[in-house]
């Protein structure tokens, strides 16, 4: 009896994902080809760079006061940035803007989803399927307010110029920004109170799940079919210090940092095995943030530490990714 109460307790989820993955093991006769890029600032330059190291992807920055400024570009503007893109051979999977969608401030909220709908508007006109950005958070609130509230917005404001544009809206678990949406306790409560809504889904990272002390691969496996567009960054947990320190040590010790994709403690060949079986077909890009390779800051061209950094990441995951 206890064994029999065990098995039905299983979740829903558990269950279908299971089905999921078989169904996809049977089907799935083909070579795996995932697009594999970078994510970085818009520039010719790194256009070029990203086509020349191998890449097939970029997800382009595309913040106030950069070079896709959705607020200030003007349509001719935004018909050269997709000339050039085409120009290069580089799928854009993505722009990157994020922004506190529900904050308490009534004045920098209306700015900030004013923003999001220019930045939804560029992203239809450049043929960008996707925007990763933050869920939206205001601390005051309880997080059924919170999600409440992140619904009201997105489908006041959002949703139209996503259905006319063909946009979907993803969030990336990063917990320092403006953001519920990090992990499972986030995502849950999201995705229920959306329902089956086309315009949400993730952009899924699993070094911000590492330092979390969440498991990213049991995690992507719970939510691998709400993942539409990937970052590839590692973290790396440095033991030594996190143990004589703790989480807050006094004297602000590092304990933990991102890496590039090998250099850390997440376990790749698990995490693409979860979405190899699913058939995951999307962009996966590297996001260099690794300080010991000369990260990119927002603007301008790569430099050349930067580049040996993409470089060295595309090494690493070509043997995981065919024909990267």
């Amino acid at each position: 009896m206890q064994n029999n109460a065990a098995f039905l307790s299983l979740s829903r989820r558990a269950v279908l994902g299971t089905l999921a993955v078989g169904a996809a093991a049977r089907a799935q006769h083909t070579e795996w080809k995932p697009r594999l890029g970078i994510l970085g600032p818009y520039s010719e330059a790194n256009l070029a760079f990203s086509h020349e190291a191998g890449f097939t992807n970029m997800i382009l920055g595309a913040t106030p006061r950069t070079s896709l400024d959705a607020a200030t570009l003007s349509d001719s503007e935004i018909e050269k940035v997709k000339k050039s893109i085409d120009r290069f051979g580089v799928h854009v999977s993505a722009l990157q803007v994020t922004q506190n969608h529900i904050s308490s401030d009534p004045d920098r909220r209306s700015h900030e989803t004013a923003y999001f709908v220019k930045a939804i508007e560029l992203a239809g006109k450049l043929g960008v399927p996707y925007i990763g950005t933050a869920s939206g958070k205001d601390p005051n609130k309880t997080l059924p307010q919170q999600v409440d509230e992140i619904v009201r917005v997105y489908n006041e404001k959002y949703f139209p110029s996503c259905e006319k544009y063909h946009v979907r809206v993803l969030w990336e678990p990063w917990p320092g920004g403006p953001n519920v949406a990090t992990g499972p306790a986030g995502y849950e409560p999201l995705f229920k109170a959306f329902g089956n809504s086309p315009y949400v889904g993730l952009q899924y990272d699993p070094s911000h799940l590492v330092w979390q002390m969440m498991d990213p691969i049991q995690t992507a496996r719970d939510f691998v079919d709400k993942i539409y567009d990937v970052h590839l960054k590692d973290t790396e947990i440095r033991w030594p210090v996190l143990r004589h320190g703790g989480i807050n040590p006094v004297d602000r010790a590092e304990w933990w940092r991102y890496r590039l994709p090998g250099l850390g403690s997440i376990d790749w060949p698990a995490f693409f095995t979860v979405l190899q079986d699913v058939g995951y077909s999307g962009a996966m890009s590297v996001e260099h943030e690794d300080p010991v390779y000369d990260p990119p800051g927002g603007h301008g061209d790569f430099t050349e530490g930067t580049k040996i950094g993409f470089r060295m990441a595309h090494r690493y995951l070509e043997q995981y990714v065919p024909g990267a």
